[in-house]
């Protein structure tokens, strides 16, 4: 019987793929057969990754390869997508996890040096990826999905984060109006909301015995999540189990939301 989730020669772009929830999401989407381009800024991390990731799969010769590309740079991306369809072919998936923290400057001090860095990153960065991925999908003539993750802080707000909380708000209004303009391609566009996960950028703030004694209580499973734990949605989205699945926002917050 085939599994439900099987990604087996799909190949799917994840950026932001060499570290924390870009990178549990690579590693989910290869235990289920795809094949991953890891886009990332740093090259050292992106060959870390993708050694990682193809000692997953030892059986399957260029399971991921790693190519260097900010997100917000309209030229790198363009460039990194062709090369991932050089490498990989025809694009089937993406995820766009690459992101930027918020400086933390209250907001009555924010400049647009704040505003900025964050917007260019986490939602330019998502409309250049959903673009060239799409791009290579319709010149392909293949179906595909495209997923971004964005945050809980997109419906709940930030403090000292407005920026971010801007950003990921409008990477969920991007998704929807790509699942409709782009159906008729047989394109998805969904979008997974994280709560609170352990990662190198999360890490100092959970550490801090203030933020989590405000934070794990309201969180009914009483624990950070791991970066892992976003990987099945992600490989569900991009697989054709999903197939009738668009337009969506998909929360894993272990209840945070909701309690």
């Amino acid at each position: 019987m085939t599994p439900l989730i099987d990604l087996s020669g799909r190949a799917v772009v994840v950026t932001g793929g060499n570290d924390g929830i870009g990178l549990g999401v690579a590693r989910g989407l290869v235990r289920c057969g795809a094949r991953v381009a890891v886009l990332g800024r740093r090259a050292e991390a992106n060959g870390a990754a993708v050694a990682e990731l193809c000692d997953l799969a030892p059986d399957e010769p260029g399971a991921a390869v790693g190519l260097v590309c900010d997100v917000g740079s309209e030229e790198q991306v363009v460039a990194a997508f062709r090369a991932a369809r050089d490498e990989l072919g025809p694009i089937r998936g993406v995820v766009a996890c690459a992101g930027a923290a918020s400086p933390g400057t209250p907001f009555l001090e924010q400049t647009l040096d704040d505003w900025r860095p964050v917007m260019r990153t986490n939602l330019e960065g998502a409309f250049l990826t959903f673009r060239e991925a799409a791009r290579a999908m319709v010149a392909d003539g293949v179906a595909g999905s495209l997923v971004a993750v964005a945050s809980l802080a997109a419906t709940q707000g930030q403090v000292r984060g407005q920026q971010y909380a801007a950003s990921k708000g409008g990477i969920v209004a991007l998704a929807r109006s790509c699942a409709v303009e782009l159906a008729r391609h047989g394109i998805r566009a969904n979008t997974i909301v994280p709560g609170a996960f352990t990662t190198r950028l999360s890490e100092p703030f959970q550490s801090d015995e203030r933020y989590a004694a405000k934070v794990l209580p309201r969180i009914p499973l009483r624990r950070w999540g791991a970066p892992d734990e976003v990987a099945g949605v992600a490989a569900y989205l991009v697989s054709d189990a999903a197939a009738y699945h668009s337009g969506d926002v998909l929360t894993v917050d272990g209840g945070y939301s909701v309690f």
